[in-house]
């Protein structure tokens, strides 16, 4: 088994065979069987690489609970966050239960390991008022604004990732039945309402004037957010957007990004009455715990509005 130290593996881009086969081995299927994401699986790679740089060409079998505590006591030490410390204890999880479910290791000796679990944040919506004001402000009738103003909308009326929005395609928005084929994580599809703004703003954007503006022949794509240069526009490209606007709206724009209007759908509709398993199947979670974050953030807003409104609330 051929080992790189860990400075060789971080900065020179080294190759899987670097580390040991049976981490080509996982990434296959977490690839293929699990679907999980490139950008995901080349994140597990890397805390693996940096664990396999510490334990050095010592066999696989040969790793303990001990050796794994040691491992992130190190990691600590040296200055790791929180959530990359939950992380790399997640890839090794992960990684050594993979091997035993396969027979390869006799026991998974990080099945009793402590720890990894990151800290959850209660996410930070936008104010009603000020997404209203912001979506507003962009009422320019050229092809980036009426671009920009359906990017938001869409952002905002389904509580879609922006990794979602960039994926879209023309073919995946059926204003008939007034729904868009979302292609989420795993690549796992589910229908979305197509609400009145979004529906309206879409409509502007594909009408002339607008995406049309700026598809070069040279550049064809069929997806529906595109960029000055006709190519598909990014996600960097989708935030530097909602920077822009939020400047020239006059809003604060530290901490603005695509993730805050997924958390602001959610929040406000729950605020408005939604039944939270429906929230869930908007936003696309597995599972409906991760979803009841925002009913905290909810309950947080009842809050203070009651002891600002009512008269025997404070003192």
């Amino acid at each position: 088994m051929r080992q790189q130290p860990w400075r060789s593996i971080a900065c020179t881009g080294a190759s899987l065979a670097d580390l040991p086969t049976e981490v080509a081995e996982y990434r296959q299927w977490l690839l293929i069987e699990k679907g999980r994401a490139p950008a995901t699986v080349e994140a597990y790679e890397s805390d693996l690489a940096r664990f396999f740089a510490w334990w050095g060409a010592k066999p696989i079998r040969k790793i303990s609970e001990a050796d794994l505590t040691s491992f992130l006591a190190q990691e600590r030490r040296d200055g790791l966050s929180s959530a990359s410390l939950a992380r790399r204890t997640a890839s090794l999880r992960g990684f050594l239960s993979f091997l035993a479910t396969e027979g390869i290791l006799v026991h998974d000796p990080s099945s009793t390991l402590g720890g990894g679990r990151r800290a959850r944040h209660l996410p930070k919506p936008i104010p009603e008022a000020v997404v209203s004001h912001l979506l507003d402000s962009i009422d320019g009738d050229d092809a980036v604004s009426l671009r920009d103003r359906a990017i938001l909308e869409f952002l905002y009326g389904t509580g879609a990732r922006v990794s979602e929005a960039t994926g879209l395609s023309l073919g995946d928005i059926d204003f008939d039945e007034e729904l868009i084929l979302v292609t989420g994580k795993g690549s796992k599809q589910r229908l979305v309402p197509l609400g009145r703004s979004l529906r309206h703003a879409l409509r502007a954007y594909l009408g002339v004037g607008g995406r049309q503006s700026l598809v070069q022949p040279q550049k064809f794509s069929d997806r529906l957010f595109l960029n000055a240069r006709g190519g598909p526009l990014t996600r960097q490209g989708i935030d530097l957007i909602i920077g822009k606007r939020a400047l020239e709206a006059g809003i604060e724009s530290q901490g603005l990004s695509a993730h805050s209007f997924r958390h602001s759908c959610a929040t406000h509709m729950l605020a408005h009455g939604a039944d939270i398993r429906v929230v869930q199947e908007l936003l696309g979670h597995a599972s409906i715990a991760t979803t009841q974050v925002y009913t905290a953030v909810s309950v947080d807003s009842l809050r203070s509005d009651y002891l600002n409104a009512h008269p025997r609330a404070r003192g």
